[in-house]
């Protein structure tokens, strides 16, 4: 029996958030992170592609806020209840914000299950995680390096709108 290995790529690209590290498997994005020190550097012998430039390209309009709508192919990695939250997550419209409560409801489960998946959602930003926020509409909960403070820039550039509660 063989494996076959997977084709992965990386790219880094500068954003008001620090380095963004991006990276591809099998011609779909997988993660996108930043701002931790190994987030700066590519691994040895790495190699982008068409895809990594695009979704820089996107990426890098979003950040100067001419672009509210991604288009790439993603794979991010998860159980089925991480992936149903991701995908309606991926719904939230640019510059509006759910309470975890509101999403729970959408994937018939509790804010706390939700909470935890999109604390795990390994493509933030893309993948609209900042846009879900507490009840009261605190800012709560954004694992991504920054924190609440990466949260509150990503919802600022976004002209977010009050809590919309569904």
């Amino acid at each position: 029996m063989t494996t076959t290995a997977l084709i992965s790529r990386q790219r880094l690209m500068a954003s008001p958030l620090g380095p963004i590290r991006l990276i591809e498997e099998e011609g779909r994005i997988t993660r996108l992170s930043w701002g931790r020190e190994e987030e700066s550097r590519l691994e040895p012998g790495a190699e982008s592609s068409a895809l990594l430039e695009l979704a820089e390209a996107q990426l890098d309009e979003y950040f100067r806020g001419h672009r509210d709508a991604f288009d790439l192919p993603l794979a991010p990695r998860g159980t089925a209840f991480q992936q149903k939250v991701w995908k309606t997550m991926s719904q939230i419209p640019h510059g509006e914000t759910w309470s975890y409560a509101a999403l729970a409801r959408r994937v018939d489960n509790v804010a706390r299950a939700v909470g935890q998946a999109c604390g795990a959602n390994p493509i933030p930003i893309i993948i609209p995680c900042h846009r879900v926020l507490a009840e009261n509409g605190a800012l709560v909960g954004f694992s991504a390096v920054g924190g609440t403070e990466s949260k509150s820039f990503l919802l600022e550039l976004e002209g977010a709108r009050p809590l919309r509660l569904l």
